[in-house]
């Protein structure tokens, strides 16, 4: 108990310590020599109306002179899909860089191309007129919208007045009127058109250079129905693979990414999340209730494991309260309120650790068949509890970073990896209670005792492993095929599942004197019971039967009978 309590308190603590980093819909990142060709800045999904500002505040290249550093060797690249992250022109020819590339006319793509050598900034694109978004570049100090919002949106941009800007960059933009300039600012007067690309649009904006420190602005409007998706925001260094030398190309960057639709700070696919983790919690608090009906209304039939059951729907729904609430305050000001952001990271937490631990009791049978667990099934905690930990602490260090730092993408591996492991461990208790019982079936004599054990051991594995399958395999996929608008479809699906999963669980092993699971613990020793009755009365009849034969008078017999 007091090594879970330190796991416990260890968590809480890592929670608190990452959770202050959080910017979410604002972001900020910063990265210090980094030599990676690809960083996932950011994915988003705009409707009608909605914005994104990028204001790059510093950029210093070292390993190279920028002198010497070809213009189409370091850049942004923003490509519109209509689904969760499937890029079809950055996922071709993966091998070559994507920033020498044309784009073609069928994709909506615009690459930012900086050009150390002229101090300033080519954008390409090649999408049809209307297709995509008109992007303003410019200087980080030249930013004519305003935004009069929440003091948040200020604070991040008066970190970049912290690289030197001007102070005129406090204000952040406002979609509705930041469109009109949209439109009057398109093909400025310092862009040219390169006449040799065939439906190709080339233009080029300064670049500042303050001491080796590169800075510009650019911002988009979705102002169609047609400019409506999924924007996904890279920025690319292809350096190390075009210099023939064993140097690498060190970048350090920091960007301000701030992105918003027309009355959220939420992702299209993220808008009902709120209200839809508010309804799901309604339901796991009635699924609570009912089952502590249950337990009430069966006393005599109800063990410790019922109890613990109990706590697992109540958990959950506190914890979907929590998030709900955690994701309100982010869709109307861009950031979490860290005291409800912590609530809910602890509640998440225990759901996850009591939802695998009761999985394990139950199928190791203790409460039910037996009352002691095994030193298999005390390893298999051993396992399963640190390893839950540590999938927490990795969801929370990924909600609590930006996508584009390295440790998110270690952390998002890890996560899959321990998430996997404790599916599997979980597993092992009920394999090894079906072959025990496959044993036994064969061995003492009470086949039919055992072979109801097995088929429900049996029952119980299936459903485990749809769970697993479906909230780790098929939710995901779908999350990857609906349009961008739906993805809020996979948290719909995940909760249904774990839902139907708690209710299933509850009415197999319900405490009920008719149901046959909880029946097998007591009808071994009823069975014994049963067996010394037969054979008692067994014996004094063929007693009867004996003497009756071999009897010679009437004295004997009526002696006999009585």
């Amino acid at each position: 108990m007091a090594t879970d309590k330190r796991w416990m308190f260890t968590g809480v603590m890592i929670i608190f310590i990452l959770i202050t980093e959080s910017h979410c819909r604002l972001h900020h990142l910063v990265l210090k020599d980094d030599v990676r060709r690809k960083v996932h800045l950011n994915t988003f999904g705009f409707y009608k109306n909605g914005y994104m500002t990028v204001n790059m505040s510093r950029l210093s290249v070292s390993g190279d002179s920028p002198g010497n550093i070809d213009s189409s060797t370091i850049g942004f690249s923003l490509d519109r899909t209509s689904s969760n992250g499937f890029s079809t022109y950055l996922d071709e020819e993966i091998d070559y860089c994507i920033l020498k590339k044309l784009p073609g006319s069928d994709v909506a793509v615009a690459l930012l191309l900086i050009d150390f050598r002229k101090n300033e900034v080519r954008m390409k694109t090649s999408a049809e007129e209307n297709i995509f978004p008109n992007i303003i570049l410019g200087l980080a100090k030249t930013k004519p919208q305003e935004h009069p919002d929440t003091g948040e949106g200020k604070k991040v941009l008066e970190n970049g007045d912290e690289t030197k800007q001007e102070p005129e960059t406090k204000p952040t933009p406002e979609p509705k009127t930041e469109l009109p300039p949209v439109v009057k600012a398109e093909g400025p007067s310092k862009s040219k058109r390169d006449a040799s690309e065939v439906n190709k649009s080339e233009v080029s904006y300064p670049l500042q250079n303050r001491g080796g420190d590169y800075s510009f602005q650019f911002s988009f409007n979705v102002s169609t129905d047609d400019q409506q998706g999924l924007y996904n925001l890279y920025f690319h260094n292809c350096y190390s693979k075009e210099a023939q030398t064993s140097r690498m190309l060190q970048f350090s960057i920091d960007i301000h990414i701030e992105e918003k639709n027309p009355d959220s700070f939420l992702s299209a696919g993220e808008i009902p999340l709120p209200k839809l983790y508010i309804i799901m919690s309604v339901f796991f608090f009635l699924i609570g209730t009912v089952w502590v009906h249950v337990l009430r209304t069966h006393r005599a039939d109800v063990y410790k494991i019922h109890w613990l059951m109990a706590a697992l729907p109540f958990t959950k729904s506190l914890s979907l309260v929590f998030h709900a609430i955690d994701y309100y305050y982010i869709s109307n000001q861009g950031f979490p309120i860290e005291g409800w952001a912590v609530v809910y990271y602890i509640t998440h937490l225990l759901k996850g650790a009591l939802l695998f631990i009761t999985i394990a009791l139950i199928g190791t049978g203790w409460a039910f068949v037996k009352h002691i667990l095994s030193d298999k099934d005390k390893k298999i905690f051993m396992i399963v509890i640190p390893l839950q930990v540590l999938a927490n602490v990795a969801y929370i260090i990924i909600e609590s970073t930006e996508e584009g730092t390295t440790e998110y993408g270690l952390w998002k591996e890890v996560l899959f990896l321990v998430d996997l492991l404790c599916c599997g461990a979980i597993l092992f208790p009920v394999v090894w209670s079906i072959r025990h019982l496959q044993e036994a079936s064969a061995t003492d004599g009470k086949a039919a005792i055992n072979l109801a054990q097995l088929k429900l051991f049996r029952h119980y594995y299936v459903m485990i492993v749809c769970y697993i399958y479906f909230t780790r395999i098929i939710a995901i996929l779908i999350k990857f095929i609906v349009p961008f608008q739906w993805k809020w479809l996979y948290q719909l699906l995940d909760e249904l599942a774990t839902l139907t999963f708690f209710f299933l669980t509850g009415h197999k092993f319900r405490p009920a004197s008719y149901n046959p699971y909880l029946l097998l613990s007591v009808e071994d020793d009823e069975d014994l019971e049963m067996e010394d009755v037969v054979t008692m009365s067994v014996g004094v009849a063929e007693g009867v039967k004996k003497v009756k034969k071999v009897s010679n008078g009437p004295s004997e017999e009526s002696e006999t009978m009585a």
